[in-house]
């Protein structure tokens, strides 16, 4: 299915249509909140492994706070109602446009310049190269997939009351751009979200190839 959208979008930028990019998410969500008053606080919680590294938390709590306004609920630290603990993973795997028969190794990436990109593991957060027009991603490029997650806890009780999860792959890395469409999408419907998973489509401009 992802795929096919894909193709169809490569079929429009190559007919010069394609004027949008949409990051499609797929979301799931639980909630035991019946109703929050308008400007209801929180504060962020963070996990001992996301205190070790404050630049790229604060960095993904910019993003989530922005989609937590967009739902009425204020950030104060001084006087949480909720304590909101947020995640986001990025993965690189091998692109399904990769041709083993023209790239070098299984990454297909062999002697054609493909850089730029750095991570611990299989969490990349760097730069790629993006080439043709309005941004076609070359068969070399891999495969990126993202989930960001959204907790929230009653202060006092602790209690979990709303969680929810985005997912997205596809071929573009600007991760600066997408996941903070995915904590939008995954908090689509709050505080009273359908039932079971469901896909989430928001529209964007043509990404840059940014990390």
């Amino acid at each position: 299915m992802k795929r096919a959208l894909y193709a169809l979008l490569l079929v429009a930028t190559l007919s010069g249509c394609a004027t949008s990019w949409v990051v499609d998410s797929d979301v799931k969500s639980f909630s035991s909140l019946g109703a929050v008053a308008p400007g209801a606080t929180y504060r962020f919680d963070r996990l001992p492994s996301q205190q070790a590294d404050t630049a790229r938390q604060e960095s993904l709590e910019a993003m989530a706070a922005a989609a937590l306004e967009k739902v009425g609920l204020r950030r104060d630290d001084a006087r949480p109602q909720y304590t909101a603990q947020i995640g986001a993973r990025v993965t690189a795997g091998l692109s399904p446009w990769a041709d083993p028969w023209l790239f070098d190794g299984p990454w297909g990436y062999g002697g054609y310049g493909y850089g730029g990109y750095y991570g611990h593991g299989r969490r990349f957060y760097g730069s790629g190269w993006y080439g043709g027009p309005a941004f076609m991603p070359p068969a070399a490029n891999p495969w990126y997939e993202r989930e960001v997650s959204i907790v929230l806890r009653e202060v006092g009780s602790n209690r979990v009351v709303y969680e929810t999860r985005a997912r997205n792959d596809g071929p573009y890395n600007s991760s600066t751009a997408i996941l903070p469409v995915m904590f939008q999408a995954a908090l689509q419907g709050f505080p009273n979200p359908p039932q079971g998973e469901r896909r989430v489509n928001i529209d964007l401009n043509p990404p840059t190839a940014k990390k």
